[in-house]
């Protein structure tokens, strides 16, 4: 089965689980990236995060996304911004056709998932999605056990 893992990442958290998944599944590698930066300071980042989801903003993104055509599987990760995906998903999801798509979402976040799975089904609707795999992080400290991942990893081979 061929698999490619999309994912975005502003933090790293969720590129780290990316980068794991990865090597576990031997699956392709595809980041999200906006074409303009967030910034760097941590409170004006999370000023402009919670006014890009209140308001649906979606960033302009790369748009240099391999032919999804060409996998069976999408392993899809997000870190959880103000309680969903944060604003580069919801732009990449918009670009793309998820029926009859394997997806396979992972969430990244600092307290709670939020509505973020609901989302994501609206999002990609058609698609056949396996449950979220609900990764807690504290700062760059995953607090979920680390053993979720593997045998989250098991469902998608």
């Amino acid at each position: 089965m061929r698999t490619i893992i999309v994912y975005y990442s502003q933090g790293g958290n969720t590129r780290a689980v990316a980068r794991l998944l990865s090597g576990m599944l031997k699956a392709d590698l595809y980041e999200i990236r906006t074409r303009t930066p967030y910034p760097d300071d941590y409170d004006l980042l999370l000023g402009l995060g919670k006014k890009e989801v209140e308001s649906g903003y979606m960033p302009p993104v790369e748009q240099d996304c391999p032919d999804l055509d060409a996998y069976d599987a999408i392993v899809f990760g997000t870190p959880v911004w103000w309680g969903t995906f944060a604003p580069a998903v919801r732009t990449f999801l918009s670009e793309h056709g998820w029926k009859g798509r394997h997806i396979y979402p992972f969430a990244t976040n600092g307290g709670s998932i939020g509505r973020t799975t609901t989302q994501l089904k609206r999002a990609m609707r058609g698609a056949v999605i396996a449950p979220t795999l609900n990764l807690r992080f504290e700062d760059r400290t995953l607090v979920s056990p680390a053993g979720n991942i593997r045998a989250w990893a098991e469902r998608v081979r």
